[in-house]
C-alpha cells in the first residue's frame, strides 16, 4: 500500500467528554499536513463535550462514524494506507471494522493506557470510548461491524483495566505487552501480515503529550518513536492517532504537537 494522499480528520463529536479533543485533533492533522504536504479531509461538525451515556453518544456519533468508515474504505480501495486523526478512540468502532473487511488477516496494535474492551454489560463509566475495541471485535453490537479478530490484537502499554475487562481480554485471547516490551517481541506475537496501528496519546507518560485520561507508567517519546520505527513499513496498513487534548496555551500546544510529530516521524512519507 502506498502512503495516504490526505489526512482523514474526525471533527464530529464521538462521545467527547472533554472540550480539547476536537480542536486537538484538528491541530495535529494540520501539523501533519504542513509537514508532509498532504491535504486534510475533515469528517463531521464539532459539537460541545457532554457527560452522556454510551447509547446517546453512539446515536449522535452514528453519521460521523459511517462517514469515517466510508473514507477508510475508499482509501484502501485506492491502494492507500489510511492516516486518521481522531478526537476520541470511539472512531475505531467504525474505522477498524471497515479496514478488517477490506484487508485479509488484519492485525491491530492498540497503543493505549486502557484496554477499551468493556461492553454495555461491564462498563462502569458508560463511556463509549472505553468500549471501542470490544465493539470493533464484535463483543457487542455497535451497528458498525465487528470484523476484527481479537486473536490478532495486541495491546501495548495498557495499564488501567477494569477487572471485568481483564476477564474479557483473557477470554478473547488479546495479547498484552507492558510499555517496556521490545518491538520484536510484539511483532512476533502478531505474526505475519498487515498491521493497523492505533495510538491513544494517554499511552504516554503523563506530562509528555496532553491527554484527558493519562495514567502513570506509560511510554516516553523516544521509546515510542523507536518502537514505531521498528515496524516494517510494508506491514503498516493504516495509522490512527487519537485523544490529543489541546492545551490551554499556544506555547504548550506548539511544544506538544512538535513532540507528536517527532514520535510519528517514522510513519510519515518523509520519515522512511
Amino acid at each position: 500500500m502506498r502512503p495516504a494522499s490526505s489526512v482523514l480528520l474526525s471533527q464530529g463529536r464521538l462521545a467527547d467528554r472533554t472540550p480539547g479533543a476536537i480542536p486537538g485533533a484538528k491541530a495535529v492533522a494540520e501539523a501533519l499536513a504542513a509537514q508532509t504536504g498532504l491535504s486534510v479531509q475533515a469528517v463531521g461538525t464539532p459539537a460541545p463535550a457532554a457527560e452522556d451515556g454510551w447509547q446517546d453518544a453512539l446515536r449522535e456519533a452514528g453519521p460521523w462514524l459511517g462517514q469515517l468508515a466510508d473514507a477508510v474504505r475508499h482509501r484502501i480501495e485506492a491502494g492507500e494506507r489510511p492516516l486518521v486523526v481522531a478526537n476520541t478512540c470511539s472512531a475505531s468502532i467504525a474505522t477498524l471494522p471497515a479496514a478488517a473487511r477490506m484487508i485479509d488477516g488484519l492485525n491491530v496494535l492498540w497503543v493505549d493506557a486502557h484496554g477499551d474492551f468493556n461492553t454495555p454489560a461491564t462498563t462502569e463509566t458508560g463511556y463509549l470510548g472505553g468500549m471501542a475495541l470490544a465493539g470493533a471485535c464484535g463483543l457487542w453490537r455497535t451497528g458498525h461491524g465487528g470484523e476484527v479478530s481479537p486473536a490478532r490484537v495486541a495491546l501495548l502499554a495498557a495499564r488501567d483495566i477494569d477487572p471485568p475487562e481483564e476477564a474479557l481480554l483473557a477470554q478473547a485471547g488479546v495479547r498484552r505487552f507492558a510499555a517496556g516490551a521490545e518491538p520484536e517481541t510484539v511483532l512476533a506475537a502478531l505474526g505475519e501480515g498487515p498491521v493497523w496501528l492505533h495510538v491513544d496519546w494517554d499511552a504516554m507518560e503523563p506530562g509528555t503529550v496532553p491527554a484527558a485520561y493519562s495514567v502513570p507508567g506509560g511510554l516516553v517519546p523516544d521509546r515510542l518513536r523507536a518502537f514505531l520505527a521498528a515496524i516494517p513499513p510494508e506491514r503498516i496498513a493504516g495509522v490512527e492517532l487519537a485523544e490529543f487534548e489541546m492545551p490551554g496555551t499556544a506555547q504548550a500546544a506548539q511544544g506538544a504537537i512538535a513532540t507528536i510529530l517527532d514520535i510519528v516521524g517514522p510513519l510519515l512519507p518523509a520519515g522512511r
